[in-house]
């Protein structure tokens, strides 16, 4: 008989039914979705001197000139958000007239500020700062590189090309500011660095496990209980990605007898949940085997929504309807 699954994952965010959950449902399973991490912003009030300052870049010793950032590279929604967030910050400030409120001198400099970014999502959600803010100095006007570029290799050649041919003096020499991440490939920056282009990084945001998982498990487990309490003894429970399951693991333990890869533990067997783990993929079951000593019982032959309902329900013995 199908049980209950837990799918160690942020739900589908489109506003249509989750891919994941229907699959299982499809198959008789009850599955529920609980995201594991979550992202904060970083450096915000670094951002929000650099935003002030329009583009220009803050000199240093020895300096004659005064310089000003040839763009902004923007690759991910989060990076998105933190600009966002230092715009609504300034516009209260500058409403309310708190200390360090008022528009930088020439803040108007980043209308023509190139603001380069990975795909069409990105640049919809940079453009929308604007159309929230229309009276803001401080939002991105100049979005360029969402249909030609679809990852990070492909924006690099672009600015590359766009520089050199926007710029009189050529790419060479030009310094962008680089919103990123916690976690960043190399391969925008050994391009750009190749090509003579100088950038400043800023991490502007960070991943970390989700506050709330444990609040939002119990309340899970809580809805299922109240459907059918009999039906809440049989689970398994599903690992997308190894930077999760350390921070996970430990909650889950205190209401799930998890089984562990070397010796079953049995000593909470009568009063926890029967659980059953699985992974999207081997590199995460390779993780939870050897780092954290958990059996898995199925990996995904392909990290797809029916290839993992498949391989679950090949170990209990369900046949396709």
């Amino acid at each position: 008989m199908p049980g209950d699954v837990l799918l160690l994952r942020s739900p589908s965010e489109d506003g249509g039914p989750d891919k994941y959950e229907e699959a299982f449902h499809a198959r008789g399973y009850r599955a529920v979705s609980i995201p594991v991490l979550e992202t904060v912003h970083t450096n915000v009030e670094k951002l929000a001197t650099i935003v002030r300052r329009a583009g220009r870049i803050e000199q240093q010793a020895g300096d004659v000139q005064d310089r000003r950032y040839t763009g902004v590279i923007v690759t991910s929604g989060r990076a998105c958000e933190a600009w966002r967030h230092v715009v609504e910050q300034l516009a209260w400030e500058e409403k309310g007239g708190h200390e360090g409120a008022g528009a930088g001198a020439g803040a108007e400099r980043w209308s023509t500020i190139p603001f380069y970014t990975v795909g069409q999502a990105t640049a919809s959600a940079l453009s929308a700062i604007h159309h929230a803010f229309p009276s803001s100095p401080y939002t991105p006007q100049d979005v360029r590189g969402a249909t030609e570029s679809g990852n990070s290799e492909k924006l690099a050649h672009f600015i590359v090309a766009d520089l050199s041919s926007s710029v009189p003096s050529g790419a060479k020499g030009r310094r962008l500011l680089y919103l990123t991440g916690d976690k960043n490939r190399d391969t925008l920056p050994s391009i750009l660095k190749d090509a003579g282009i100088e950038l400043d990084n800023l991490q502007v945001y960070a991943t970390q496990g989700s506050s709330r998982f444990e609040d939002d498990l119990m309340n899970a487990l809580e809805g299922v209980q109240a459907l059918d309490a009999d039906y809440d003894e049989h689970w398994w429970i599903v690992y997308f990605a190894p930077s999760s399951a350390k921070h996970v693991s430990p909650i889950l333990s205190k209401h799930f007898s998890m089984p562990a890869a070397e010796k079953p533990d049995a000593q909470n067997a009568g009063t926890l949940r029967r659980a059953r783990l699985a992974a999207i993929g081997p590199t995460t079951s390779a993780y939870l085997e050897a780092e954290l000593h958990l059996q898995v019982d199925v990996v995904a032959a392909q990290p797809n929504p029916d290839a993992l309902v498949e391989g679950i329900a090949s170990f209990d013995g369900i046949e396709k309807p």
